[in-house]
């Protein structure tokens, strides 16, 4: 079964983190799963970036993304090159390393 590293990350995982993930889940799931509060504002529905990662290893052995998470992902902030939408990023047999953003644009959490 793949591992998911989880980079530390101030608030959500101090620590990190080294997960199990079956194929086939998302990574969100699998952090849900874990105790990893990745933020979902639109209930993994492909409709905000509030789950949005950075996949420092492994980024080749995913599904490709769509349209709609590239579109998206535009809107995220800090998008570098391996950004992925964690509610649409499939995990394959391959371990990977994930870095959660420091910040996310939430306009409900954000008060804006």
């Amino acid at each position: 079964m793949p591992q998911i590293i989880f980079l530390p990350h101030e608030e959500i995982c101090p620590e990190g983190a080294v997960i199990e993930a079956e194929p086939g889940v998302t990574i969100c799931d699998a952090a849900l799963k874990h105790d990893i509060d990745i933020e979902h504002a639109c209930e993994k529905s492909c409709a905000c970036t509030t789950c949005h990662v950075y996949i420092r290893e492994g980024l080749d052995s995913l599904n490709e993304s769509t349209e709609d998470e590239d579109d998206l992902l535009d809107k995220a902030w800090g998008l570098e090159p391996d950004s992925r939408l964690s509610c649409q990023t499939v995990v394959s047999n391959d371990d990977l390393v994930v870095e959660i953003p420091k910040y996310t644009i939430n306009m409900v959490s954000e008060n804006h």
